[in-house]
C-alpha cells in the first residue's frame, strides 16, 4: 500500500506524463477489450440454459436451410427431416431430443388493429424449452401437448419482440395474433436474455410448434416429407453416456433408416449409404453457424488488436525509460542509502501497474463505446440483436488482468535497467556524459514499434484492397437506379390458385408508376443471400455417378427480370408472353451452365430435368444469358438455369418435388428500374401493396447497390478496424520516435554545442540526428517486412484478388511509415540545429 501511495504521488507530480501514458494504454486496452467482448459473446459464451455442458447437437456444420437427399460428399448428415428426427428421438441415451428449424425465415405477423410486420420465426418441437431447461418470463412455454396434430395453434414471443413490437403489453399473453394470416394464441414470453438456440443477428421473434407448420405453410408444408431435410437436432444426454459411443450408435441408426426411403436409393444412392454418418458435437453454445462464419475474422481482429497493445506497451516503456533517466539522482541516492535493487524494482513495477490499471479503467469506457460501434458495423439493420454486448464479469476480469499484465510488460524493462544504475556515477553527474547506455533498449523498443506498425499497415492495406476487389468486381448485373424490396404472398394468405393473379397485378401496378422503366419479380434476387439448387439430368446422357458434380442453382423469374437487373440475353431468347402455364416448360440458362453441361454444343433446344433421370426431358432451353453472381461474391459464377414465373411443373410426382415446386411459385422480391426520387418510389410501392392487400407487407426497401454491399459486412468491418488499428500504431510509433529523438537531443546538447563550435553546420547536425533516427526505423522496416511476409498466411483466408506478398501494398506501407518517421525525427533534429554553442557549453 505504501508503494501504491508513493506511485500516486509521483504520478501527480507529472500530470502530462501520466495523462499521455494513461491515454496510450487506454487505446490499446480499450481496443482489445472491445474485440474480446464480441469474441466472448460470439465464440466463448454458452447459451443461458440449464447445464449447457450436457447438451449435444447431432451434426456440426451449417447446412441451411432446406436440403434434399444426401447432404454432402463425405456423408456427414447435419440436417434432418421430421421423420428422421422422430427416428433419433427414440434413442434412450437422450433425456430429451429437440428439433428446431435450420433456417429462421420471416413470417407475416399481425395483431388485430395493427399493421402486419415481417418477423423472424422458428418452428420447434414441443420439448424444445424442456430440453434447454428454460422457463417463461410470463405465461408458459410451449409443451409437448402443443406439438400434436389437432392441437390449437400457439406461439411464444421473445422478450425483445414483446417489448419493441407489442410495447410490452402484458395482455398479449392469452390473446390472438395472426401468423401467416392464421389465428395463433400467444401463450408466453421468453426470458429476457434467451435469444434461442444459436447466436445470430436476427434471432426468432416467435417460436411455433412443429405441428402447426402444415396449418401455416398450407401447400408448402415440409413436415411430413421424409426426404426433405430442414431441422437441426439438439439433445441432453444422460449422465455417464459416452458421446463417442452414442455417435457411433446414431450413425448406425441413420444407415438403418435411409434404405426405407426410396429417394435415397435411386440414381445409385444405395451405394452411398454405407458411408453416411453423423457427428455428435457439444452444443452448450447452441448451433454454431455464426461461430463458423465469423470465428476466423474475430480471431484475426483479436490478433491485430493485440499487436496494437504491444506497440502501446513499447511506447509507454520508452516513456518510462526516459522518465527514469531524469530520476537517476533520486534513485542513486536511495541506493546509496541502502535501498536494495529488488525493493526499487518492486516500487517501480507498482508504479507501472498503477498506470496500467488506470489505463484499463479509461479503456473500459473506450471499449464500451467501441463495442457498440463494432456491432453496428458487423450487424447493420439487425432488428433484435441476439448478442448480449453489455460488460460481463468475464469481460471485466479480462480487462483487469490485461491491465495488470500490461503494467508488468511495459514496466519490467525500465525497472530492471534503472535499478542497475551505479550510484557513484549518478552522484558525480553522469548526466553530462555524451554516451547514454539507457538509450539502447529505447532504440530496441522503437525498432519493435516500427516493425509491428509496418505489419499492421500491410495487413490493413491487403484487407482494404480485398474489400475494394470484392466491391468493384464485375457481378454481371447493373445496380444503378435499381431498387428492390421483399414480400411474402403466402404469408398474406395467397395460395397457388390465387398467386398467378397476384403476380399479374403486381407487374401491372408497379409498371404504371411514373419513372419505372421495368419491373422484375423473382423467387429470390441476385446476391440476396438465398440459393435454390438441384441435380441436373441431361436428356440422352447416362445417369451421373452418385455425388458427381452435376448440380446447378436455379431461380424463377418474371418477364423483363433480366432487363431490370441488366443481365443480357446472349443467345436464343428470354421469356416472352408465349411462355404460358399451358405451353411447354422452358428455361433460360447462363453461360456457366452451358460450359458445364453442353461444352462445344449449341444449348438451344436441348432438354434436361431435375430430381431424377426419368424427368430429363422436362425443360427445353430457349435462351442463354450472360453470367452473373447470384449467391456468393467470393465464389466463381455458378451454373444457373431460370424458369418462367408462371409455369408449373406438374410432371414430377414425388412429394418433396411437389412441395419444392409449390414453394417456388411464390415470389420473394420485386426489383424496379427507376429514375427519380427513391423516397417517392418507396411511398408509392407501399400504397400499391396496401391497395392490393393490407396483409401484403413490404420488407427492407433498398437499392440493389445496398444489397450487394451487405455481402461484405464482415470484410468491411475487418478492413476498417485493421486500418484504424494500423493508424493508431503508426501514430504511437511516430510519437515514440519523436520522444526518443527529442530526449537524445536534450542529453547531447553539450556534444552538439561542441560540434557546432568546431565548425559543424546546421545541415551537419540535422543529418547526424536524422541518421540515428532513420537507422532505427530502417532496422524496424527490415524486421517488419520479414514478419509481414512470414505471417501473411494468417490473412490468406480473408483475401480476395490479392496475394499476401503484394509488392504495391508493401511499398505503400513502407513509404507511409518512413514518411511519418522522417517527420517525427525532423522536428527535434531542426531544434538541435538551432542550439547556440555558447549556451550549450555554459550548461556544463
Amino acid at each position: 500500500m505504501n508503494d501504491i501511495k508513493f506511485a500516486l504521488r509521483q504520478l501527480r507530480k507529472f500530470p502530462g506524463f501520466t495523462l499521455t501514458v494513461v491515454l496510450t494504454l487506454a487505446l490499446g486496452i480499450g481496443a482489445n477489450t472491445a474485440i474480446f467482448t464480441l469474441v466472448h459473446a460470439v465464440l466463448l459464451k454458452s447459451l443461458p440454459v440449464a447445464d449447457p455442458s450436457s447438451l449435444y447437437r447431432i451434426g456440426d456444420k451449417d447446412e441451411c436451410c432446406v436440403e434434399g437427399g444426401f447432404i454432402n460428399d463425405n456423408g456427414d448428415f447435419d440436417i434432418f427431416s421430421y421423420d428422421l428426427y422422430k427416428h433419433f428421438r427414440n434413442t434412450p441415451e437422450f433425456e430429451q431430443l429437440a428439433a428446431l428449424q435450420a433456417g429462421v425465415p420471416t413470417m407475416n405477423v399481425r395483431r388485430q388493429g395493427i399493421a402486419a410486420k415481417m418477423q423472424p420465426s422458428e418452428y420447434i418441437s414441443g420439448n424444445y424449452f424442456m430440453t434447454f431447461g428454460v422457463g417463461a418470463y410470463a405465461g408458459r412455454t410451449i409443451l409437448p401437448s402443443d406439438d400434436v396434430p389437432g392441437a390449437a395453434p400457439v406461439t411464444m414471443l421473445s422478450y425483445d419482440a414483446w417489448q419493441t413490437d407489442f410495447a410490452g403489453d402484458p395482455s398479449i399473453v392469452g390473446s390472438t395474433i395472426y401468423v401467416q394470416s392464421q389465428p395463433v394464441t400467444v401463450i408466453g414470453i421468453a426470458p429476457h436474455h434467451f435469444y434461442g438456440d444459436r447466436v445470430q443477428s436476427d434471432p426468432p421473434a416467435l417460436w411455433i410448434p412443429l405441428a402447426d407448420e402444415p396449418t401455416l405453410a398450407r401447400e408448402n408444408t415440409f413436415l411430413n416429407h421424409a426426404d426433405t431435410n430442414w431441422l437441426y437436432a439438439i439433445g441432453r444426454i444422460k449422465p455417464g453416456v459416452n458421446p463417442k459411443a452414442l455417435e457411433a450408435k446414431l450413425s448406425a441408426s441413420l444407415r438403418q433408416w435411409l434404405p426405407s426411403q426410396n429417394s435415397y436409393m435411386i440414381n445409385g444412392g444405395d451405394t452411398l449409404i454405407p458411408k453416411q454418418h453423423v457427428v455428435l458435437a457439444a452444443a452448450g453454445a447452441g448451433v454454431q453457424n455464426m461461430q463458423q462464419e465469423q470465428g476466423s475474422g474475430l480471431l484475426l481482429l483479436m490478433l491485430i488488436s493485440g499487436l496494437v497493445l504491444l506497440v502501446a506497451c513499447a511506447n509507454v516503456a520508452n516513456l518510462m525509460l526516459a522518465r527514469a533517466a531524469t530520476r537517476r539522482a533520486e534513485l542513486s541516492l536511495r541506493m546509496a542509502l541502502g535501498a536494495a535493487r529488488s525493493r526499487l524494482i518492486q516500487q517501480m513495477l507498482t508504479e507501472s501497474i498503477v498506470l496500467g490499471v488506470s489505463g484499463g479503467f479509461v479503456g473500459l469506457a473506450f471499449a464500451y463505446a467501441g463495442t457498440r460501434m463494432i456491432v453496428a458495423l458487423a450487424f447493420p439493420g439487425a432488428m433484435h440483436l441476439g448478442i448480449d454486448i453489455n460488460p460481463s464479469a468475464v469481460v471485466l476480469c479480462f480487462a483487469f488482468l490485461l491491465s495488470l499484465v500490461t503494467g508488468v510488460v511495459f514496466g519490467i524493462v525500465p525497472a530492471w535497467i534503472t535499478s542497475r544504475s551505479n550510484p557513484l556515477e549518478a552522484l558525480r553527474g553522469a548526466n553530462r556524459s555524451t554516451r547514454d547506455s539507457a538509450s539502447l533498449p529505447q532504440k530496441g523498443l522503437i525498432i519493435c514499434q516500427a516493425s509491428l506498425s509496418l505489419v499492421l499497415l500491410v495487413a490493413a492495406g491487403l484487407l482494404t484492397q480485398t474489400l475494394r476487389n470484392l466491391e468493384h468486381q464485375n457481378y454481371g448485373i447493373s445496380t444503378t437506379n435499381r431498387y428492390l424490396f421483399y414480400l411474402d404472398p403466402a404469408g398474406a394468405g395467397y395460395t397457388i390458385a390465387t398467386n398467378a393473379a397476384l403476380n399479374d397485378r403486381l407487374k401491372q401496378d408497379f409498371s404504371a408508376i411514373l419513372g419505372v422503366k421495368s419491373v422484375g419479380l423473382a423467387l429470390y434476387s441476385t446476391l440476396q443471400g438465398d440459393n435454390w439448387g438441384d441435380l441436373v439430368y441431361i436428356e440422352g446422357k447416362p445417369v451421373p455417378a452418385p455425388n458427381s458434380d452435376n448440380g446447378a442453382s436455379w431461380d424463377r423469374v418474371s418477364l423483363h427480370f433480366f432487363e431490370t437487373i441488366g443481365q443480357h440475353v446472349v443467345g436464343g431468347r428470354g421469356f416472352t408472353d408465349q411462355d404460358t402455364p399451358t405451353s411447354r416448360l422452358v428455361v433460360v440458362v447462363n453461360e456457366a451452365f452451358v460450359k458445364k453441361f453442353f461444352p462445344k454444343q449449341d444449348p438451344i433446344g436441348q432438354h434436361f430435368g431435375t430430381f431424377n433421370q426419368k424427368y430429363s426431358g422436362n425443360y427445353e432451353i430457349v435462351g442463354v444469358v450472360s453470367d452473373a453472381k447470384y449467391v456468393n461474391p467470393r465464389e466463381p459464377i455458378r451454373p444457373m438455369f431460370f424458369r418462367a414465373l408462371n409455369q408449373r411443373d406438374t410432371i414430377m410426382t414425388e412429394p418433396a418435388a411437389v412441395t419444392g415446386e409449390s414453394r417456388s411459385l411464390f415470389i420473394d422480391s420485386i426489383t424496379l428500374q427507376y429514375v427519380g426520387n427513391p423516397q417517392d418510389l418507396e411511398a408509392a410501392s407501399r400504397r400499391i401493396l396496401a391497395n392490393i392487400n393490407p396483409d401484403l407487407t413490404m420488407d427492407s426497401f433498398r437499392t440493389l447497390d445496398h444489397q450487394v454491399a451487405e455481402n461484405f459486412t464482415q470484410e468491411r468491418l475487418i478492413a476498417r478496424l485493421t486500418m484504424l488499428f494500423g493508424l493508431i500504431a503508426l501514430v504511437l510509433a511516430s510519437v515514440g520516435l519523436y520522444g526518443l529523438t527529442a530526449y537524445s537531443v536534450a542529453r547531447r546538447t553539450s556534444e552538439i554545442g561542441v560540434r557546432m563550435a568546431m565548425g559543424a553546420t546546421r545541415s551537419n547536425v540535422i543529418g547526424l540526428i536524422m541518421r540515428g533516427a532513420m537507422l532505427q526505423i530502417g532496422i524496424g522496416l527490415l524486421v517488419g517486412i520479414a514478419v509481414a511476409l512470414a505471417g501473411g498466411r494468417i490473412l490468406s483466408s480473408q483475401l480476395y484478388g490479392v496475394t499476401t506478398y503484394d509488392p504495391y501494398t508493401l511499398l505503400l506501407a513502407v513509404g507511409v511509415l518512413t514518411t511519418c518517421a522522417a517527420i517525427a525525427g525532423l522536428v527535434p533534429a531542426r531544434r538541435a540545429s538551432s542550439i547556440e554553442p555558447m549556451i550549450a557549453l555554459r550548461m556544463e
